[in-house]
């Protein structure tokens, strides 16, 4: 055999070629076994403050802060979930936050996809320019505006009602730019055929687009219900009322009421975050699938 020859492909692999392969497969399963670690350690860490805020809320106050910590409460004061109830708001804290929360991300949600599904569809003289001009407001910062903006829903006699925060927060860019994305990665030959067949735009929206959309819809969802349960500075400037406060603003009373009970005010965040998570982790599925294929051309 020549220098120029190679060797037949049955012939036996040598040691070094089976320990090349070996390597080959060995580097692969090292390197996930690495991020599966690093992931871990990350995941740890950003759930460590949470798992302490839900341990501080079954102690009693002078457990809270105890060095070293005390990570198993000894005893667990389950009273402490009873005792938030009688001695806050808290039942109408939550039914505020939840009105506003579901209130304004259903109209988000059907306001957005509408909006999207015209600019994603629909052709007309300058529709670039006005989604460039629309999506542009998200660089605007709220505060910029704000005072303006309480100073109209005054005079129109909505200050200190639940219908200011509804009305603010209808519409939002990043809910068109995202559904409008999707929407466009859905092949337009399922429009051209539904109107073959006589459905009108809105029988498209409904009943094409949207089915087709769950996992944008569901990352909308949760985003904007996230944001507008955790929202603070809406309801302060517009919310005075105490039976219009929200978790968030009842919160920050009860702590300035009882600012030495730790183990109560633990348990108040815990209630105030555990909605958020439930959601979550019954959405998470979609929100990354949403989020992975938003902008993907179909």
């Amino acid at each position: 055999m020549t220098a120029l020859e190679t060797p037949p492909t049955d012939a036996p692999a040598t040691p070094v070629q089976v320990l090349r392969t070996e390597d080959r497969r060995v580097g692969p399963v090292v390197g996930k076994a690495v991020g599966y670690v690093v992931m871990t350690v990350a995941a740890l860490g950003l759930l460590l403050p949470f798992v302490w805020m839900i341990i501080s809320s079954l102690k009693t106050n002078n457990q809270v802060f105890t060095v070293p910590v005390q990570w198993i409460p000894d005893p667990v004061v389950w009273q402490n979930y009873l005792d938030i109830w009688t001695r806050s708001d808290m039942t109408t804290w939550l039914g505020n936050t939840l009105l506003l929360s579901v209130g304004v991300t259903f109209l988000q949600v059907f306001t957005g996809s509408f909006a999207a599904y015209g600019f994603a569809r629909m052709r007309f003289p300058g529709r670039d320019l006005l989604f460039l001009v629309y999506i542009g407001t998200i660089a605007v910062p709220w505060q910029s505006y704000m005072i303006p903006q309480f100073v109209m829903l005054s005079d129109f006699g909505l200050a200190n009602t639940l219908w200011s925060i509804l009305l603010l927060q209808a519409f939002g860019a990043f809910g068109v730019f995202l559904m409008k994305q999707y929407f466009e990665s859905i092949p337009e030959s399922l429009n051209e055929a539904a109107r073959i067949d006589g459905l009108s735009e809105w029988g498209i929206w409904r009943r094409i687009m949207l089915p087709l959309s769950v996992p944008a819809i569901a990352s909308l969802t949760l985003l904007t219900f996230v944001n507008t349960w955790n929202d603070y500075l809406g309801p302060l400037i517009y919310l005075r009322s105490p039976e219009l406060w929200t978790v968030q603003l009842g919160l920050k009373t009860f702590i300035s009421q009882y600012n030495a009970e730790y183990a109560l005010i633990m348990t108040g965040s815990v209630l105030s975050v555990l909605p958020i998570a439930v959601i979550f982790l019954l959405g998470q599925r979609y929100f990354v699938e949403g989020i992975a294929t938003t902008g993907v051309k179909g």
